[in-house]
């Protein structure tokens, strides 16, 4: 009996303690077969995001870990470029992505603890009703007249100025004093800057409007972005005073030219040649001009275009006999041809010429440039932004 007894109690007490280690490995709270990994991943724009602007920040970003593998594709599987941080623990895309597109995530995390995490997520750029593209007036590497403006054009309407302007800026060397305007629509929007006054010989110039992604207003947003790098060349100003009959080039300050001219007969509005600083835009050795009913395709030499209302510089030896003394042209400047010829190599895009003396300003019914006809704070008060602002390029300064 007692052996028997003795035998129980040892079974009874080995099971009891069974029972409490079992229990123990049950009811562990955090032990190491529950705990999950430990990496967070966190995504901008955020899974599933829609109509995501395609200039916004794009990342990845890995807490408690660090980015084994990473990519961001298009739907055709084309890779978007990208950088990786040297921690491992940012991946930011470092180009722009395309209008109504949709992007994946692919790649894997590994956590503090040595487990892996899925990168997987989507989503969609935004969809523009329309892009509209826009040209810069000056080319790289061109070296301009010290009254030259900066012309951005539009192939199409602009509503939000305010967010175009802000993505426009000018960069000088020596920092000079301009603004952006907004002119009447000419087909499409234009914006122009221009200087306080005339532009310091040898400035060096940086444009560069980040269109791309801009929300030009209807739904419409900007096709691309645009730079442009140039310099402004010498001083030359052309001074033409009708009742004098003569004109005057004045280079760095020295008068290199002093010639007889013929300025518009100013009997009526259309022949008046108009006061006012003009500006070059282009010259022909040779051009066919036509002024209706009175004229048509008359081949003239030297041609120096100062204005999209049809007033040139050119060499006219019908009004040879008139050049010095009198006025009689339908509106242009008349030189011999020997000055015509002599003036013509030295004219450049952005050339000012100081036209005064006659009966009617130079307004915006005469063409496309007529920025020097304005005052400054009209002018200043034509920008989509607030005077003074650095956003509209009122106070470039250097690069």
């Amino acid at each position: 009996m007692g052996v028997r007894r003795g035998r129980s109690l040892i079974a009874v007490i080995l099971l009891a303690v069974l029972a409490v280690l079992t229990g123990c490995a049950i009811d562990r709270p955090g032990g190491d077969a529950a705990a999950g990994p430990v990496a967070q991943v966190a995504v901008t724009p955020s899974a599933g995001a829609t109509g995501v602007d395609p200039v916004a920040p794009v990342s990845v970003t890995v807490s408690d870990g660090r980015i084994d593998q990473i990519a961001l594709t298009n739907a055709n599987g084309k890779q978007v470029e990208g950088r990786l941080t040297p921690d491992r623990r940012t991946y930011q895309i470092t180009e722009p992505l395309g209008y109504n597109a949709t992007y994946t995530w692919t790649g894997t995390a590994i956590g503090t603890d040595d487990k892996p995490v899925p990168i997987d997520s989507t989503f969609t750029t935004l969809s523009p009703t329309s892009t509209i593209p826009a040209t810069i007036n000056i080319g790289d590497g061109q070296e301009v007249g010290i009254a030259a403006p900066i012309i951005l054009k539009f192939t199409g309407p602009v509503t939000n100025k305010a967010a175009v302007e802000k993505a426009l800026t000018v960069t000088t060397d020596p920092g000079t004093e301009g603004s952006w305007a907004w002119l009447p629509d000419d087909g499409g929007s234009r914006v122009h800057w221009r200087p306080k006054n005339y532009w310091t010989p040898g400035t060096t110039v940086h444009v560069a409007a980040k269109l791309y992604g801009v929300d030009f207003g209807g739904g419409a947003y900007g096709d691309a972005d645009l730079t442009s790098d140039f310099t402004v060349g010498r001083s030359q100003i052309v001074i033409a005073n009708a009742p004098s009959h003569r004109m005057q080039v004045v280079r760095d300050g020295v008068t290199v030219f002093d010639f007889a001219v013929s300025y518009g007969e100013g009997n009526e509005p259309r022949n008046v040649t108009r006061s006012g600083t003009h500006v070059v835009t282009e010259k022909y050795e040779d051009f066919m001009m036509s002024n209706p009913p009175y004229y048509t395709n008359v081949r003239e030499r030297w041609a120096v275009r100062i204005s999209n209302n049809g007033e040139f510089i050119h060499a006219n030896p019908e009004s040879l006999s008139a050049q010095g003394s009198s006025n009689v042209t339908n509106g242009c400047i008349n030189l011999s041809p020997a000055d015509a010829q002599a003036y013509f190599p030295t004219a450049r895009y952005g050339d000012p010429v100081e036209v005064t003396g006659t009966s009617i300003e130079l307004s915006q019914a005469d063409g496309d440039i007529y920025d020097w006809a304005i005052d400054w704070p009209t002018w200043q008060s034509m920008s989509a932004l607030p005077a003074g602002s650095p956003a509209n390029g009122s106070a470039a300064g250097p690069r």
